[in-house]
């Protein structure tokens, strides 16, 4: 059988903590200085590859997958979000992959930040080991996190300030309410308001952003919430899945994700774009299909800010 070629470069050694100096907050700003808010999300699964990577052996199929994807991609993207789940699935041979994946990024495009999708969140012992996991093992420049054991918990994400951590704010799943719309109780500073504002509110406060490397996750579905979180947390930076195959509108998020300057939103596509093609040419269609958003998105900032009366 012929195999397509397989770039081993991402089996290389661990990337050391802080060998790359770029912080992921100014990876991020000169993305977004380029007029680009693209999230590509390699949400892979190894019985969704194309035929094109069929035989080879899972570590690599995936690896050579993203890789390809990568390549076609990168000029569009402003960061890319792989989902944990999706490699740990397929057990030792996925992590594997995910971590040459990691390792290759951030040698073959070191100003693109890797955010890892982990929505880890537990005992400030245990979010200790993994902040080392994703941060210095697999070399991630952020991750996602659920907040609710509180600014303690946190810590060890919050206390690396080169680091971007993004906690789940208002998602974008239908049921998302059924907690995150609960009300929670006035207290100290704080009125009653629903539980996903006071999350924002927090995470725009100094207990929680006192390294000015938090940001929040919240979902294209629901835009006039995402409103209220923009007017809570007024500069700091959005994570928004939803868009397309779960319904979200890209001129809607725009009009109220994007702060002051025109920035500050990290809008996800995953399947529409990873998923353009089932053929060999997987690749070049992802690469037509980022373009196609990146530049869409360009043109609703611009609008948006046109609106504003601001231009950029």
């Amino acid at each position: 059988m012929n195999r397509p070629p397989i770039n081993q470069s991402g089996k290389g050694s661990n990337p050391s903590p802080g060998s790359h100096s770029e912080s992921f907050s100014q990876k991020v700003r000169r993305r977004w200085d380029r007029g680009l808010f693209l999230c590509v999300g390699l949400d892979i699964s190894a019985d969704k590859l194309p035929a094109s990577l069929a035989g080879l052996p899972v570590e690599d199929s995936l690896f050579e997958f993203n890789r390809q994807i990568i390549e076609a991609t990168a000029e569009f993207a402003a960061v890319y979000k792989p989902n944990v789940a999706f490699y740990e699935q397929s057990g030792p041979p996925g992590m594997i992959a995910l971590k040459r994946t990691c390792d290759w990024l951030k040698s073959r495009f070191p100003e693109l930040p890797i955010l890892l999708d982990a929505k880890r969140g537990d005992l400030a012992s245990t979010n200790e080991g993994y902040a080392a996991a994703f941060f210095d093992y697999y070399g991630g420049d952020a991750i996602t996190a659920q907040p609710y054991l509180g600014a303690g918990a946190l810590a060890p994400f919050l206390d690396r300030p080169e680091k971007g951590v993004f906690v789940l704010c208002r998602t974008s799943n239908p049921d998302s309410a059924q907690i995150q719309g609960i009300t929670a109780a006035a207290s100290g500073n704080f009125q009653e308001e629903p539980l996903y504002q006071r999350v924002a509110r927090l995470a725009a406060g100094p207990e929680w952003n006192y390294n000015g490397n938090i940001g929040l996750v919240a979902g294209a579905t629901f835009p006039s919430e995402l409103g209220l979180i923009r007017q809570i947390a007024p500069a700091l930076p959005l994570l928004i899945p939803g868009i397309g195959a779960q319904g979200g509108e890209l001129g809607q998020v725009l009009e109220n994700g994007l702060d002051n300057q025109g920035a500050g939103v990290l809008i996800n596509a995953s399947r529409s774009i990873i998923y353009a093609s089932k053929g060999a040419n997987f690749a070049e269609a992802a690469g037509r299909e980022a373009a196609s958003l990146a530049q869409s998105m360009r043109e609703g900032r611009d609008r948006v800010m046109t609106g504003r009366g601001q231009n950029n």
